[in-house]
Formats: structure tokens, sequence, C-alpha cells
């Protein structure tokens, strides 16, 4: 296997690295290189989670096979770059689904693995290592198969464990049953922020989901659109096309009178009265998948993203950031606001009973000391940031964020003793370095 040098990001742009990569085409020689560097898969994550800068890294992405399904147990076998959204697509119409789907479809298995994703529904199913029922890891050449039952320490740390325990080379899913591929889609206006969070308190939705208008202020602020979603059958909707950017926009194009200007167009989309559509799933759990390349709509430089979650209790913290974001006049049209349950599968897993907020910032000077503000208020009402999505945070906030962070690294010390399998993002965080 040849490694080649190349220059490559993670899917905001913002971070970039220099290294060798390799892209093996079969398991066999998945196997020889496992050890070389840290793997990765379609490079969704936003920030410096899938990159080595100087070192070696692979690049997972041929190895995307289903490997097998059984009807009678709905267990999904599929080798680590299979994509979430192309599995949906071929099994939704038989009747079943993945249980878990982040925001867009081009995740891949290993992945959604390695960050242990939340989806739509995380109220409802929890994270997506909650439906695994086994993990084969290639750990310095070896392949080692571990479950939640028989290697629960390892599979804990390995659950959103950002790769370092060992290559993901394949996966078992539990699938969840489908009624159809399509999805009737309920939307209504909330005002402000007091209703959106009483909206999402009160849906009882299998999915739900909050879009808001951060650029809203004064009486508006939190206002936005809720979704609520049910697969059902019979529903039938006109499929339409794929687009793509075709080029870098250029810097005025998300400045904050255009951003103030679509998201007013955006709110005003939905009627007052609400409305109810039907829509292919992939539609509503990836809809930013039919705009190839959109991370393009930020220019050159990129963008960064801040999403955190924070208890239930500290919803006033949360509206706080949110009123910081929205006078500052940096946000762009993408703000999700989500209802998390108590589901989690790792000791380095992102989601906690509470509320989610994701906002992205076009990478300007004045983004990086606006995120760092908002990391300390998410630390100081007692939530943490996702580091699928993260490129800023400073490492002395993730002992308080991560209070497992050293049974994690324990774990992962016996794993990886050597270190090859760090990242960017696990140097810039400190994440294998022992805290006093």
């Amino acid at each position: 296997m040849l490694w080649k040098t190349a220059d490559y990001t993670g899917w905001g742009r913002a971070l970039q690295a220099t290294g060798d990569l390799a892209r093996p085409e079969r398991q066999s020689a998945l196997t020889s290189l496992a050890g070389e560097g840290p793997a990765f898969g379609m490079r969704r994550s936003y920030g410096d989670a899938a990159l080595n800068s100087g070192g070696k890294a692979i690049d997972m992405s041929r190895l995307d096979r289903i490997l097998g399904f059984d009807p009678a147990t709905g267990i999904l076998e599929a080798e680590a770059g299979a994509r979430i959204g192309e599995i949906a697509a071929a099994f939704a119409p038989r009747g079943w689904l993945p249980p878990v789907m982040p925001g867009t479809g081009f995740a891949t298995i290993g992945g959604c693995i390695a960050q242990d994703v939340h989806g739509k529904n995380h109220h409802h199913a929890g994270s997506f290592c909650q439906h695994v029922a086994e993990i084969e890891l290639v750990q310095g050449g070896k392949r080692r198969k571990i479950t939640p039952e028989k290697n629960k320490s390892l599979f804990r740390a390995t659950s959103g464990g950002l790769g370092q325990t060992g290559v993901i080379a394949s996966a078992k899913l539990r699938m969840m049953p489908c009624k159809s591929d399509m999805i009737l889609v309920t939307e209504r206006r909330v005002e402000d922020w007091d209703e959106h969070i009483a909206a999402l308190d009160a849906s009882t939705a299998t999915y739900t989901v909050g879009w808001i208008d951060a650029t809203a202020t004064g009486a508006k602020l939190g206002r936005g659109i809720l979704e609520e979603g049910e697969t059902g059958k019979g529903l039938v909707k006109k499929r339409g096309k794929a687009r793509k950017v075709p080029f870098d926009a250029p810097g005025f194009a998300l400045s904050a009178p255009v951003v103030r200007a679509f998201n007013a167009l955006y709110y005003a989309r939905v009627p007052a009265s609400g409305r109810t559509v039907v829509k292919p799933i992939t539609d509503f759990f990836f809809p930013l998948d039919k705009i190839h390349d959109w991370n393009r709509l930020y220019g050159k430089r990129g963008f960064h993203q801040f999403q955190c979650v924070v208890p239930l209790a500290s919803a006033p913290a949360l509206k706080e950031m949110l009123a910081l974001i929205a006078t500052s006049g940096r946000a762009s049209p993408l703000a999700v606001l989500k209802r998390m349950g108590e589901g989690r599968a790792g000791r380095l897993s992102f989601p906690m009973e509470g509320y989610t907020l994701a906002v992205d910032f076009p990478n300007r000077p004045a983004a990086a000391p606006m995120i760092a503000r908002l990391n300390d208020m998410a630390a100081d009402a007692g939530g943490r940031v996702y580091f699928a999505k993260d490129s800023l945070c400073d490492a002395r906030l993730i002992p308080g964020m991560y209070p497992e962070l050293a049974d994690w690294q324990a774990e992962v010390a016996k794993a990886d003793p050597e270190g090859k399998l760090a990242t960017d993002l696990v140097r810039r965080l400190k994440l294998r370095e022992p805290r006093a």
C-alpha cells in the first residue's frame, strides 16, 4: 500500500493538515496498515478530529461494503466506511432504518461510532452506539471483536472515543423497523425562546428539531421553526435533484444583512398556521446533503461551528449564549436547537439530558474570541462541547465537561500505548495527557 502526501481538511475547512494518507480497498490491506496512524471516513467532522498533521492517516472511504443483514433480527453488518445515508436509502424501502442518524448522510459507520453521534430522535432513541451490537477493531495488526456485554470498558472507550482504541474495521448495527422511505413533517413557527423551549419539551413526535433564527433579538430572540416527523405508509412525493456549489462564495455572501434577510424569508416560508408536508426521509434527515459541497458557501477560509449541550436547568444560560450570538451579527443561517435525552454509550459521548444549540460562524478574525467566550459559558453552565464540531475549544475546559476522561485515558493507554492513533484534536485538547 502506497502512502501519498496530501493536504486535507475537515468539513469546516478552517483547519488543515498535511500528511501521508493511505486508502485501502480490502480488509487485508487495512490489517497491515492499522497501527501506522489514525483512521478517518468522509471527514464530515467540522474541525480537526480527522486530521493528523505531519503524520500518517488511513482513509476508510473505500471500505464501504454491506457485509450482511438478518431480517429476522434486524442486525446489519457493514464495513466502517459505509455511509449512513446510503444505508438508509437502501433499507428504508425494505422497512428498516438506522435507529440514529446524524445531520449528514455522508457520515460513515466508523465515524458515527467514533463520535457516538445523535440525531433528531435522541430524546427517544439515545445515541448511535447504544444500538451497536458489535465492533471489530484492528489493534496493532490484530483484530478484535468487542461487544457492550463482553468488553464493556473497551466498548465504552471506543464509543465516542475518537478512534483512539484502534481502527474500526466494521460493526454490527441493530436496525429499526420503519413504515416507508417517506416521512410526514409538521412545521410550525415559534415566536420566541420560551415558546421554543416549551414546544421542544411538549413534543411527542419521534423526530423533533428546531431551526433558530440566530439573528433575531429582543422580543423575537429564539424565534424559529419547529419540525416534527413521523415515517408512514402510503406517502408519495416527487424527489428533487441534488445541487452543487460550484465555487467558493465571496466574503459578502454571508454578511450580516444577507443572513438577516435570508433568515426572515426562511422563517416566513412556513405559514402562521403551520403546515404538514411529505418528504423523502433523506430530505428530512440530511437537508444540506442536497447541496453538494455546501461548505464552500463560507468561502476559502471556511467556518467554525459552536455546538454545546447544557442540562435542562441551564436553559437560561443557553438563552444568554443565543443573545450574545444574535447581537454579534456574526452567525450564519445554520442554527439548530434540540432537546436531548439521557442516552449516551461512551465515556466521551457528547449527549446529556438537556438542550443542544449548534451555530455556524464564518471563519473571520472575530469568530475565535466569540466562540471562546461561548465555550466558557457552556462550561460554567455545566455543559460540554461536541468534538465532532469543535475546532477552537480550550484544553483546560475538557476535564470539567467530560468527568469520565481519566477512565477513558486508562483504556486508551492500554489499547494504543505508543500514541500512534492520536489526531490533531486529541493533541490540541490534550485528551490523552493526565490531568492534575
